[in-house]
């Protein structure tokens, strides 16, 4: 089947750190951190998925500007279309309501968090990036 899921993240960087979640343990990947996103519903704008997702998994509002970065990943259950937005932070404060955990982190953190395998090129981007995170 060749069949793929369209998933979106919302990339929020304040004073130097990007957010990132800790997946509950129950789910697929579960304790991995990821940039907060989720899956496209039918019909869904993707924009509007990754302003859905953050406010359901954060309790956040946040407006979706420019794709920071695609990537295709081919997972054992589906492959997926991981489209990586930066997100701008308009409302709230974040709360792990969908998620197992979050954390502002700057670069040496990321570096080494374990996150599924579709993240790693966005966090490979922002590591590269000059002026996006603060060391």
């Amino acid at each position: 089947m060749n069949d793929f899921k369209i998933v979106t993240a919302g990339i929020v960087i304040r004073k130097g750190r990007v957010l990132v979640t800790k997946r509950t343990p129950k789910s697929h990947g579960g304790l991995l951190w990821e940039f907060p996103g989720g899956k496209m519903e039918s019909g869904e704008d993707p924009k509007a998925c990754v302003e859905r997702e953050l406010s359901e998994e954060l309790d956040i509002e946040v407006k979706a500007g420019e794709i920071l970065e695609v990537v295709y990943h081919r997972y054992d259950r589906y492959p997926i279309l991981l489209l990586g937005y930066r997100c701008e932070l308009k409302e709230g404060a974040p709360r792990a309501v969908g998620c197992h955990e979050y954390r502002w982190v700057g670069k040496g953190e990321l570096k080494g968090l374990s996150m599924p395998e579709a993240d790693k090129p966005i966090r490979d981007k922002l590591l590269k990036a000059r002026r996006l995170l603060v060391p």
